[in-house]
């Protein structure tokens, strides 16, 4: 029997074609969000996607400030990091994270879905996130992308 003639593609980073989307946070649950966005900056999107390499596109949020939290989570839900110090635990109410950097709820949502290695590093350098609705990305012509 012949083989056939048809082969699969294991994409590389020369051979991906990036494109620009950006998204309005208005309104959108975080972990919704996070979600599609974490499978648009991994490429998951595309027919060619590959495990291994980043082959995912760039993407602007704007609006980061008002983003929603459903249930009680705004309340009860604690960003907690450590500071390198003895007794050095820092915790942070969703709310008040909210009010002082809006930015880092949405950061922390995505890198979170993301894998914890080189790969994972990489993928969240194309992740741009702003309050407010305007973004310095304008000369890449972004699409617009909903949920």
């Amino acid at each position: 029997m012949n083989a056939p003639s048809y082969k699969t593609i294991s994409a590389n980073a020369n051979t991906v074609e990036r494109k620009w989307y950006v998204i309005d946070a208005e309104g959108e649950v975080v972990g919704r969000m996070a979600t599609g966005i974490a499978s648009v900056l991994r490429g998951k999107h595309k027919p060619t996607f590959t495990p291994h390499a980043d082959t995912g596109d760039y993407i602007i949020v704007i609006n980061a400030e008002k983003v929603r939290f459903t249930g009680n989570k705004l309340d009860q839900k604690e960003y907690i990091h450590h500071t390198g110090y003895p007794g050095g635990q820092r915790r942070i109410v969703a709310r008040d994270l909210l009010e002082k950097r809006p930015i880092k709820i949405v950061e922390n949502a995505v890198r979170g879905m993301l894998p914890k290695n080189k790969l994972g590093r990489a993928v969240i350098k194309k992740l741009f996130i702003y309050e407010g609705n305007e973004h310095p990305h304008v000369a890449q012509k972004p699409e617009t992308l909903k949920f």
